[in-house]
């Protein structure tokens, strides 16, 4: 039986999983390009293929057409945004994610990002290293107020990170516990609210029809100048055009981007910016997190598969 592999992560500091996955009688195809496979790609690569772990590679209806011997998908990570799931549901093809398998290494990520932007130190990093050791100065976190966009796993994390800085915690998220926002301290607003009263917006929401554009032109304007976003969910969103705008013109200090539509992007201006810290949609990229990854979908697919129980 044949399967695909696409993230180029997966197996590379376990390759325990690959034994496990040939003892159990698979054949498996590696993602050899060097990035995202394109459609065209995985649409050869997953020739004769029964599952596949994906990445972040689009898994479209068109793909699905061209994959009839398809029955199991494997996500290797969360964001279910590039699958098609009606498709997959239609045809019976079961789909798996491997939940809080990264949400740690995420949201050390995120708030690493945060502290980053707001104390300049890319900037001050390069200033160093051309023997500049003039002083800049940047924001305070300590006390600050924290805006989440999304409470479940990793937004928890990020707020149990702030509750070390001493900040406030603002969040939202579409399914409310009670319980555990009052445990955490957290209080509930909505995204108006979070973006005009934050230091710090931070975003873990998923990519779907009611959060793409959560954070456009309106919402931006409405921010302090102060203020550093962080999105280390999906591109999309933000108002990535928007954002690229305020950052500009100063309208807002600063941000970290780690999740782009369009990655890497197009758009040269992104590579200008000093008020910008650049990711490479690395926020789950620890050896810790890529294992549990790796060792998830991999029993996730076997079950599927009806290869293991």
């Amino acid at each position: 039986m044949r399967i695909l592999i696409t993230p180029r992560s997966f197996g590379k500091s376990d390759p325990e999983v690959f034994r496990t996955l040939r003892e159990a009688g698979l054949e498996m195809i590696l993602n050899d390009s060097g990035g995202i496979l394109s459609r065209e790609d995985l649409i050869q690569r997953l020739r004769g293929c029964a599952g596949v772990i994906l990445g972040v590679d689009p898994l479209d209806a068109g793909v699905l057409a061209r994959a009839p011997e398809l029955r199991a998908v494997a996500k290797y990570g969360v964001g279910v945004d590039n699958i098609d799931l009606e498709e997959c549901k239609r045809r019976g093809i079961k789909v798996s994610r491997t939940a809080g398998a990264n949400s740690d290494a995420v949201a050390d990520y995120a708030f690493a990002m945060l502290l980053a932007a707001a104390r300049r130190l890319t900037e001050i990093d390069a200033k160093c290293r051309r023997r500049d050791w003039s002083k800049l100065a940047s924001l305070d976190v300590f006390g600050k107020t924290l805006g989440l966009l999304g409470l479940g796993a990793v937004g928890r994390g990020m707020a149990a990170r702030a509750r070390g800085f001493g900040m406030r915690i603002l969040a939202h998220d579409v399914v409310w516990d009670d319980a555990y926002a009052a445990a955490a301290g957290i209080e509930r607003a909505g995204p108006d609210r979070i973006c005009a009263e934050a230091d710090f917006i931070s975003v873990h929401a998923p990519l779907n029809d009611d959060t793409r554009g959560m954070i456009g032109r309106e919402r931006l304007a409405a921010m302090k100048r102060t203020a550093v976003v962080v999105n280390t969910a999906r591109g999309g969103i933000i108002d990535e055009e928007a954002l690229l705008e305020a950052l500009k013109r100063k309208a807002i200090y600063a941000a970290g981007v780690d999740a782009f539509e369009e990655e890497p992007p197009k758009n040269p201006d992104w590579y200008t910016l000093d008020n910008l810290i650049l990711g490479s949609h690395s926020a789950a990229s620890t050896n810790g997190a890529t294992e549990k990854m790796g060792r998830l979908a991999a029993a996730n697919l076997l079950r599927d598969l009806g290869l293991q129980e």
